[in-house]
């Protein structure tokens, strides 16, 4: 059975812009919402209502977070300078579209750090924040902030300024790797818990995954994330390598399947897929997630790779 189409929303709400109105979570516009949606496709209306709201419009802007570090730990001399696919400068830009309607934008920034001693510190940046139609109804304002060595590619310290609604919270992640623990402090209270060698946090892990899974059909690695009070396994894989069109032209892509068997950033389980080109940069151009109706995606629109396009 098809979705139902946005004169449908409108027809059902009075409204003109009928995206809006279900993300006002609690609202009579979300319950003409969701009964229209309840007469046209077979989803019970109260899954409708607890599992379909603007927080999973802005998960799939933080992909990073949902994303691990392989198991395998790095050797020593840490990952060659010529290996890494980004550098410091490196700023992309994505717009976050549900129905094909924009909903918010994404950047992910890699920025210079302090550093220490013979080690080069990089600082990953990555950051939410809802259209301005969408934050009348449901401001989001989120920041992410990893602390990075960049040889090694592994995190010393990440914080999370988490802006929702009227969901305010800061969470704060420091990684003591030669006693194999990590720190977290949030809401108001502080623990200290055992990690695997290798363990990242919520963000440096992409930057990982671009530098380190090989871009063949079937290739995969196994994760580890360190996310709400534990380490958490995922799979990253290879399903495919194709050409991808978009505001970028067409260029050759891999693309990679997140699998998740966790309740994580997203409100429910399920599987999300990255595009990366398959040059030298890396770049993850489309992230893509199902939703209940239809899917979120975050398409790069700025920082698009200088590469040779297919004609």
């Amino acid at each position: 059975m098809g979705r139902p189409s946005l004169p449908d929303y409108a027809a059902a709400t009075g409204h003109s812009t009928p995206l809006l109105l279900p993300l006002q979570r609690g609202g009579s516009g979300e319950n003409a919402y969701c009964d229209t949606l309840k007469s046209q496709v077979s989803v019970p209306l109260d899954f409708l209502k607890t599992r379909f709201s603007i927080p999973a419009l802005f998960s799939i802007a933080l992909l990073p977070l949902i994303l691990g570090i392989p198991v395998l730990s790095l050797g020593a001399d840490g990952l060659a300078q010529a290996a890494r696919p980004f550098q410091v400068g490196e700023r992309l830009t994505y717009d976050i579209s549900f129905l094909n309607i924009s909903a918010g934008t994404a950047v992910m920034e890699v920025k210079a750090g302090e550093s220490a001693g013979d080690r080069v510190m990089g600082t990953f940046v990555t950051t939410a924040v809802s259209s301005p139609m969408v934050t009348r109804f449901f401001p989001v304002d989120n920041r992410v902030e990893s602390l990075t060595d960049l040889t090694a590619l592994l995190p010393e310290h990440m914080t999370f300024r988490r802006r929702e609604g009227k969901k305010k919270e800061d969470i704060e992640y420091t990684f003591h790797r030669k006693d194999g623990t990590v720190t977290a402090v949030r809401g108001g209270t502080t623990e200290t818990v055992p990690i695997p060698v290798g363990t990242q946090d919520l963000i440096s892990c992409l930057y990982y995954v671009r530098s380190q899974l090989p871009f063949k059909q079937g290739a995969s690695l196994g994760l580890n994330v360190y996310h709400d009070k534990k380490v958490r396994q995922i799979e990253v894989r290879v399903e495919d390598i194709d050409t991808l069109e978009g505001p970028w032209g067409r260029l050759e892509t891999a693309q990679v399947l997140v699998i998740m068997p966790f309740q994580g950033i997203f409100l429910n389980q399920g599987n999300i897929r990255v595009w990366f080109t398959t040059d030298a940069r890396r770049i993850p151009l489309r992230m893509k997630a199902k939703v209940v109706i239809g899917s979120i995606v975050a398409d790069l629109i700025e920082g698009i790779p200088e590469v040779a396009k297919l004609q």
